[in-house]
C-alpha cells in the first residue's frame, strides 16, 4: 500500500486550506501572495482542486479515478456525486463522528478493526457506507483510554447534519447521504470533471 509522506503544512499552503480541514490543530504562516506569483492556467486550477480532494481524503490516483467513475454513473451531477462518495468513506466517518483527531488516524484506526458497521467488523477505511448504516466503536475499544481522549478532544468539532453520533455510546448513525453544502472547506467539483472529461 502507497503511503503519502507529504509535509501536512506545506501541502495544505500549496492547496490553499486549512490545517484544520484535515484535523491538525497547527496554524501554519502563509504569505498572502504565495499562491498569486504567477498565472495559473486553466489545466493548472483544475490539476489543483483533484489533487486538493486526493490530499484531504487521502486518496492515491488509481482509486480517485475510480470514485469519479462511481460518480459519473450516478444520478445527479457528478462533481457534486464525487463529494457525496468521497464522504460516505468509513474512514471520513470515523473522524467526522469524532472518534479520531485525523483523517490519516482514522484510516488506521478503521484497518486495525476498531469499528462495527451494523454489528460486523469492517477492517476496509474505503468501505462506503449507506443511509441507515450504524457505526460503532467495538466493545473492547470502548474502556480504551484513547477513544475517551480523542472524544474529550474533538468535543468543539462541529458534527455534519447528515451524521446523526452519540459520543456516549460511541456510536453514529447515517441519516441521509452527504451532499456538497455539508463540507467545510472551498472546492470547486466542476473543474475536476472538467479534467477528467479531456
Amino acid at each position: 500500500m502507497a503511503v503519502n509522506r507529504d509535509p501536512i503544512l506545506k501541502r495544505c499552503r500549496y492547496l490553499g486550506i486549512s490545517p484544520a480541514v484535515v484535523g491538525i490543530d497547527k496554524s501554519s504562516k502563509r504569505n498572502p501572495n504565495a499562491n498569486s506569483r504567477r498565472k495559473v492556467s486553466e489545466y493548472g486550477l483544475q490539476l489543483k482542486e483533484k489533487q486538493k480532494l486526493k490530499f484531504i481524503y487521502g486518496v492515491l490516483e488509481k482509486p480517485f479515478r475510480h470514485y469519479f467513475d462511481i460518480a459519473s454513473k450516478m444520478e445527479g451531477q457528478a462533481g457534486n456525486n464525487l463529494i457525496t462518495v468521497l464522504e460516505s468513506r468509513l474512514d471520513n466517518v470515523v473522524f467526522r463522528m469524532g472518534m479520531a483527531l485525523t483523517r490519516r488516524e482514522a484510516r488506521q484506526l478503521a484497518t486495525h478493526g476498531h469499528f462495527l458497521v451494523n454489528g460486523k467488523k469492517v477492517d476496509i477505511p474505503s468501505y462506503r457506507l449507506k443511509v441507515g448504516d450504524v457505526i460503532t466503536l467495538k466493545d473492547s475499544s470502548k474502556s480504551s483510554s484513547k477513544f475517551k481522549a480523542v472524544v474529550e478532544q474533538t468535543a468543539g468539532r462541529t458534527t455534519p447534519l447528515w451524521l446523526e453520533v452519540n459520543k456516549e455510546q460511541f456510536s453514529a448513525k447515517i441519516v441521509r447521504m452527504p451532499a456538497i453544502d455539508d463540507i467545510d472547506y472551498e472546492v470547486a467539483p466542476h473543474l475536476i470533471v472538467e479534467l477528467y472529461s479531456k
